[in-house]
C-alpha cells in the first residue's frame, strides 16, 4: 500500500495526517517526511507575526468589503472594497513604484497600514504662541517660534530618508500619538491673499524633533525674514513623518496657522482698523420690525447709542402728545362745543 501524506495550513497551524503501511520501518522516508512537516509546523508557530507573509484572519476588517452604498446618499462615492485588507493594492497601480521608505517626488504607492488611532479625547492639538496672528516683527532679525501642543508624545522621529511612511502610526501607554511636529513659513503677496500657495515653495522649514517642555515647543529662525507678508503653520506627524490621523471625521483642526507681517522697523504698516461697531451712529427713522411691546435690543454704552436712544424716546413722546391733542379736538367739534369758552366741561 502506498504511503499518503496530507498537509493543510490554516494561518500558523499545520495539521499533519499520515497513514503508514504496516511493517514500514520507523526511519522510512514517510516517517522522515512526517517529522519534517511537524517540525516546520512547530517552527511556524514561533514566527513573529510581523515577519510572517501570511495574513492572519483575526486582523481582517470585514467592513472593507462594503462599498457604503447600502443606503445611497446623493453625491456619495462608493468606496473601494477588499476582503484581504488591501494587502496587494499597490499591484493595481503598476505605474507607481512602492514608496519603500523613500520620499519619492514623482509619486509612489505606500503599502503600510494607517495604524493605531487615538480616542477622541486624545486627539492632538497645537497653537502658536509666537508669532501671534497678525503680529508685526522686525526684518532680518532672528526670532523664536513658540508652539503649544497637547495630547501628543513629541520628540520621536525616524530616518526620513530610509523610513519615510514606513511604519503605522503608534500610540503610547496613555493612548496618545507618538511623533513630532514641524513648522513651515510661506511667503504671501498680501496679508489678505486669497489664492492658494504652491506647496513646493516655502521660506523656512524646521522639524521640532526634541520633546516638548511642559507642552511648549520652540525653534529659532536664524537671521529672521525680509520685509513682507507670511503665514506660519504647524505640521504634526507620527514617528514616520505621516500626518497624524484622528479617529473621527468631524473634529477641529489638529494644527495651527497664523498670519504675520515683517517690516524694516518692526512697526505695523498701518494702524490697526477700529473695531466695527454693532450700532450705527445714524438716527434710525425706519419703523421697527418688532412689536412696540417687544424688548429692544441691548445697546452698547456709547455716547452715540445713548444719544440715539434719547432721540427715539423724545420722538415717541412728541408723537404721543400730538395724537392726544388731535383726538381731543375731533371729539370737541363733534359734540358742538367751542373750545374757546372757559365754561366748557371737558369730561369725556
Amino acid at each position: 500500500m502506498a504511503t499518503r501524506i496530507v498537509t493543510s495550513t490554516v494561518v500558523q497551524t499545520v495539521t499533519v495526517t499520515a497513514r503508514v503501511p504496516e511493517g514500514t520501518a520507523r526511519d522510512s522516508t514517510a516517517q522522515r517526511a512526517i517529522n519534517l512537516v511537524q517540525r516546520w509546523s512547530r517552527d511556524r508557530r514561533q514566527v513573529n507575526p510581523q515577519h510572517d507573509l501570511t495574513l492572519d484572519p483575526r486582523v481582517i476588517a470585514t467592513g472593507f468589503a462594503n462599498d457604503g452604498q447600502d443606503v445611497p446618499t446623493v453625491g456619495q462615492t462608493p468606496s473601494l472594497t477588499s476582503t484581504n485588507n488591501f494587502i496587494n493594492y499597490c499591484l493595481t497601480l503598476p505605474n507607481l513604484p512602492i514608496t519603500n521608505g523613500k520620499q519619492v517626488t514623482g509619486g509612489s504607492c505606500n503599502p503600510a497600514p494607517i495604524g493605531a488611532l487615538p480616542s477622541v479625547e486624545n486627539m492632538p492639538s497645537s497653537k502658536f504662541i509666537f508669532p501671534r496672528n497678525f503680529a508685526t516683527i522686525r526684518a532680518n532679525q532672528s526670532f523664536t517660534v513658540e508652539v503649544a501642543i497637547k495630547n501628543m508624545q513629541t520628540g520621536y522621529f525616524v530616518n526620513a530618508h530610509n523610513n519615510f511612511f514606513a511604519a503605522p502610526q503608534q500610540l503610547n501607554e496613555h493612548g496618545q500619538i507618538i511623533g513630532h511636529s514641524h513648522i513651515v513659513i510661506e511667503n504671501l503677496t498680501s496679508i489678505d491673499q486669497t489664492t492658494p500657495n504652491d506647496p513646493t515653495k516655502f521660506i523656512f522649514f524646521k522639524g521640532l524633533n526634541t520633546p516638548d517642555a511642559c507642552g511648549k515647543m520652540t525653534t529659532i529662525v536664524p537671521d529672521g525674514l525680509i520685509a513682507g507678508f507670511y503665514k506660519i503653520s504647524s505640521l504634526s506627524t507620527a514617528s514616520n513623518h505621516q500626518p497624524v490621523n484622528a479617529p473621527v471625521a468631524q473634529h477641529g483642526t489638529l494644527d495651527d496657522t497664523v498670519y504675520f507681517t515683517v517690516t524694516e522697523d518692526g512697526q505695523p504698516l498701518n494702524p490697526p482698523p477700529a473695531p466695527a461697531s454693532s450700532t450705527s451712529s445714524a438716527v434710525c427713522t425706519a419703523t421697527p420690525s418688532f412689536p412696540s411691546t417687544a424688548r429692544l435690543p441691548s445697546q452698547s454704552a456709547t455716547g452715540t447709542s445713548l444719544a440715539s436712544s434719547a432721540v427715539r424716546r423724545a420722538s415717541s413722546a412728541s408723537s404721543a402728545s400730538a395724537s392726544f391733542l388731535l383726538s381731543f379736538l375731533v371729539m370737541a367739534i363733534v359734540a358742538g362745543v367751542s373750545i374757546l369758552r372757559p365754561s366748557v366741561d371737558f369730561t369725556l
